[in-house]
């Protein structure tokens, strides 16, 4: 920025203060401000210059100025924040300013594209962006009439500066070519201090605020050549003191905002905020009493445009002690000005300033000179930092009007203590602070900057989740990111790729080379998971695969976590397109250090299109790895047959034979059974499903192949259907439950029903024909039968022939019957049932099949039976016998002797048995024997009374008889 720019003429002779001043420093700072833009609420985002001449990291004196003490939890989440440096060449020449003119100390400073600072003996000293000294206004002796500088405003466009003193006269200069253009001795009250002076945006008016508490309308006209100032009282101290004002101020696009038209002005005073409106004409807008507080705390008052619900309206933050309230003022259509409460924030701490940083973040100090940066929305502390060590100048003997006698309230100065507000000036998303012998500036940092203060600290890992924040949208307080969405994630995402190879770099340049091979492979755990996540994160598998994977070879311990590090991935199917060579590997890492069930957990979750096949199907057989084995064929090739065959060439031999199968051919044939199952049911194996369009295809194959009359390399003697044969062999209830299952599923498909009563037919043949089977594994087939055959809608023929062989009932029904064999009970019972009932009755011979039942304890298939006969006095011996149904046994009395159907001669023989077995259902329930008799025995109660030999019984049965219940 050049003086061309500020219409700021050349000076022919620089003053003689400025070549002092000007020699103490030759290699000077610039300081750099950034353009103020709105935040909506819903972006993180503002424009981004480069500040480093004034702000980077190694500026400032560090004996000086202390490092920031961080808070670890919101040093970790969002990095540092702000930055906090010295401008080197402006402290200098403040110092220099007192010591060689007697300028005298700092005590007041005001930011804009020029920086203003006012000393004690009345100078205002003006700085450019480089922080070269432009002009030097007024005179010592000035200063010994007026005092100090107490207030210092510059104007919107940078043309005016308006100094208030200590002992309460005001001048206006022209920043242009350092004239003095008023000096205003009567705009207030004699003998009071200029605590505050303040431009609006309307260049000829600003408002004034001296220790009277007292506030003051100045405006400025220029006629016929003479410029005057006219003062008008807005707010008499005599009402309660006003210590604090803010005129609400919009940036150079927010102009023409409907509310600017109201030069809307914010009082503080010891008891209450007012927002009043100077135009059209004087009105007061809000006022807001304050709550209990403590009296020396400070009242601070700040605006912000800020975007909320899609509108821009300006928000005002006061507060008083540690409650921040921020007021949305909204102009409405009839304008009118209403104000809204938003949510407060509560803090831990008093404050000594708020300043708004950009629409979305705040920076406050507290009462220990403790800066905390604060995230308005979510009102998350994202930063705090010590400024003790920068001096901060106060405003004490201003508020206490030392200058004039010391007439003020004693409230005012009590609040005077804490008073910094001429010490903190922001323009431009920049804050200087004023110390007594030096200026700071504190910015935020720019995104990328606060990403690599952290890699400077070797913080990688809190540098990659901060970088990945920002691609998120989550971070706060963002800076320096553009454009749309899409561009400003590929700008993270290609600094998050440096960082990620500067990361495995570092890794690898700082393994320790010595000692344990486990603080090796630790050193490697920690950090590969972190890489790998965020490579999936940004999708870039191509970086992990190949540039990373590339670097990790070079040392054999990193290669090796690095590979086992992906197995947690892959079997959560986050990892895909692992390159060939990366596979390859991996299963060679595994099969070396012989964790073969990783390996096989791995490749079962493998694209391995890109492998060699066989090699792999080598690798898996060799090693007994079958699921993966199985995995290779169907994903790699399509092949659902081939492994089929592979494991029927090892289980069939031995079961032909006669012969035991070992534990491992064992698995094999499970696996064998869940495999035909899987592919019958659609599902791929070990885990997901099959590709739809090729279901059917591989249904299809898998029947064709289990009714194969001969193996393809079977022998001359081979019997027929080795394939059914020797899973009948092998596990007959469980091939029969997979068969079941599949039948399960098969609705209106022809081509099932067809292969379903084709392997119907087989297994009949093969199980009938042959006497290789036992009776149990018969009885299992004839169960299996049993239930298919009862379905509703069933379309199985079953070969009565074969069906009808003498031997075949009878071992199915020893099989069902045996009394030696506890195990399974209910289910055999249940089998037996559903056979009779579908039709399987005229198989057996009646009285051996009751006889066998009541043997087995088949209490319902004595029932069954008895029923088909018309012998129902029988069932109730059935009921009685039967430990789960015994309680039913009433019902069925009283049902069979009252309800038609059944002829006279059997109700009697019902009654009768019934009659006989009283004492029974008397000791099963005396209450329910009791009704039954009433009804259906009424004339033998006293019969059967006298025939009770047990009198506990007899006592039960006439309790229940005369108070039934």
């Amino acid at each position: 920025i050049d003086d061309k720019e500020f219409d700021i003429p050349q000076v022919d002779t620089p003053p003689t203060l400025e070549s002092i001043l000007n020699e103490t420093d030759d290699e000077e700072e610039s300081f750099i401000l950034e353009d103020p833009f709105l935040l909506n609420i819903d972006n993180t985002d503002t424009h981004s210059y480069d500040t480093s001449s004034v702000a980077s990291s190694d500026s400032g004196d560090r004996t000086h100025l202390k490092r920031k003490k961080k808070l670890p939890d919101s040093l970790s989440l969002h990095g540092s924040v702000i930055r906090l440096s010295l401008l080197k060449g402006i402290s200098a020449q403040i110092v220099s300013a007192a010591d060689k003119v007697d300028a005298g100390l700092p005590t007041a400073i005001a930011a804009s594209n020029l920086i203003a600072v006012g000393t004690s003996h009345g100078l205002a000293l003006i700085f450019d962006q480089n922080q070269a000294l432009r002009l030097c206004l007024g005179s010592t002796a000035v200063g010994a009439q007026y005092g100090a500088i107490s207030a210092l405003s510059i104007n919107n466009d940078c043309s005016r500066l308006l100094c208030g003193f200590a002992k309460g006269q005001i001048t206006m200069w022209d920043l242009a070519s350092g004239k003095l253009l008023r000096s205003i001795t009567d705009a207030h009250p004699p003998g009071t201090a200029i605590l505050h002076i303040k431009f609006t945006d309307d260049p000829t008016l600003a408002i004034c605020n001296d220790s009277g508490g007292s506030v003051f309308e100045l405006s400025f006209k220029r006629v016929m050549g003479v410029r005057t100032c006219e003062s008008r009282c807005l707010f008499s101290g005599s009402k309660g003191e006003v210590c604090c004002i803010e005129p609400l101020h919009a940036k150079v696009d927010l102009r023409d905002h409907p509310i600017t038209q109201y030069s809307l002005l914010a009082m503080a005073s010891l008891t209450k905020i007012l927002v009043i409106g100077l135009k059209p004409s004087l009105k007061v807008w809000m006022t807001f009493p304050y709550g209990r507080m403590d009296p020396s705390s400070v009242p601070l008052l700040a605006w912000h445009f800020v975007a909320v619900q899609n509108s821009v309206n300006p928000m005002l933050a006061f507060c008083r002690g540690d409650v921040v309230h921020f007021l949305l003022v909204k102009r409405d259509d009839t304008g009118a000005i209403h104000v809204t409460k938003q949510r407060q924030l509560h803090l831990h701490y008093d404050l000594i300033n708020f300043t708004w940083i950009n629409s979305r973040t705040a920076v406050l100090l507290d009462s220990v000179e403790k800066l905390h940066v604060i995230d308005r929305q979510t009102q998350e502390e994202l930063e705090t930092v010590e400024i003790s060590e920068v001096q901060l100048v106060y405003n004490s003997s201003h508020f206490k009007s030392l200058a004039t006698g010391g007439n003020v309230s004693e409230a005012l100065a009590l609040v005077g203590e804490k008073a910094c507000y001429q010490s903190i000036s922001s323009c431009g998303g920049q804050i200087f602070y004023l110390g007594t012998k030096s200026v700071h500036v504190m910015t935020l940092r720019s995104w990328r900057e606060r990403v690599d203060h952290l890699l400077k600290q070797e913080c990688l890992t809190d540098a990659l989740a901060l970088a990945w924040s920002f691609y998120e949208g989550k971070a706060k307080a963002v800076v320096g990111l553009t454009g749309d969405t899409s561009k400003r994630k590929a700008v993270i995402a290609d600094r998050m790729v440096e960082i990620l190879l500067h990361y495995t770099d570092r890794t690898l340049k700082k393994c320790p080379d010595q000692g344990k091979i486990q603080v090796m492979e630790q050193h490697f755990q920690d950090v590969v998971p972190v890489i790998v996540d965020y490579c999936l994160l940004l999708q870039r598998m191509d970086l992990l695969f190949n540039q990373i994977y590339d670097k990790m070879s070079e040392n054999s311990v990193a290669k090796g976590i690095f590979l086992e590090c992906l197995e947690p991935y892959i079997l959560s199917d986050k990892l895909m397109g692992i390159t060939a060579q990366v596979m390859k590997d991996l299963l060679l890492h595994f099969q070396d250090k012989n964790r073969l069930e990783n390996l096989e957990a791995c490749i079962v979750h493998m694209d391995i299109t890109s492998l060699d096949i066989q090699q792999v199907v080598l690798l898996c057989w060799e090693n007994r790895l079958y699921d993966a084995m199985i995995y290779v064929y169907n994903s790699g090739m399509n092949d659902f047959i081939s492994p089929m065959e592979k494991l029927f060439k090892v289980i069939a031999p031995p079961l032909n034979a006669g012969k035991s199968l070992t534990d491992e051919q064992v698995v094999m044939g499970n696996k064998l059974l869940v495999y035909i199952s899987c592919c019958l049911a659609g599902r791929a194996y070990p885990l997901g499903d099959i590709p739809e369009d090729l279901v059917p295809l591989v249904k299809n194959q898998v029947f064709e192949f289990l009714i194969r009359l001969h193996s393809a390399e079977g022998s001359v003697d081979e019997e027929v259907y080795p394939y059914i044969r020797t899973l009948l062999h092998f596990d007959t209830r469980e091939f029969l439950n997979v068969l079941a299952l599949t039948f399960e599923d098969f609705k209106n498909d022809k081509q099932a029903v067809e292969y379903q009563q084709r392997i119907v037919d087989i297994l009949l043949k093969v199980m009938v024909e042959n006497s290789d089977f036992t009776p149990s594994q018969v009885g299992c087939l004839f169960t299996f039968l049993a239930r298919q055959l009862a379905k509703p809608n069933n379309t199985l023929f079953v070969n009565r022939t074969l069906f009808d062989q003498a031997s075949i009932p009878e071992c199915v029904l020893e099989f069902l019957c045996s009394p030696d064999d506890d195990s399974r009970h209910s289910e055999r019972q249940q089998v037996l049932l559903e056979l009779l009932q579908a039709g399987g009755i005229v198989q057996f011979e009646e009285s051996r099949l009751i006889q066998m039942a009541e043997k087995a304890e088949f209490y319902q298939i004595c029932e069954f039976m008895y029923e088909r006969q018309l012998r129902y006095d029988k069932i109730i011996g059935c009921y009685l016998r039967d430990p789960l149904r015994k309680e039913e046994v009433f019902n069925y009395i009283h049902n069979i002797l009252s309800m038609p159907g059944y002829s006279a001669e059997e109700k009697q023989l019902v009654w009768q048995k019934a009659l006989d077995h009283i004492e029974e259902l008397l000791v099963l329930s005396p209450g329910k024997a009791a009704d039954l008799a009433a009804i259906h025995f009424s004339e033998q109660i006293e019969s059967i009374i006298s025939n009770l030999q047990d009198q506990f019984l007899r006592f039960q049965f006439l309790r229940s008889l005369l108070d039934p219940r």
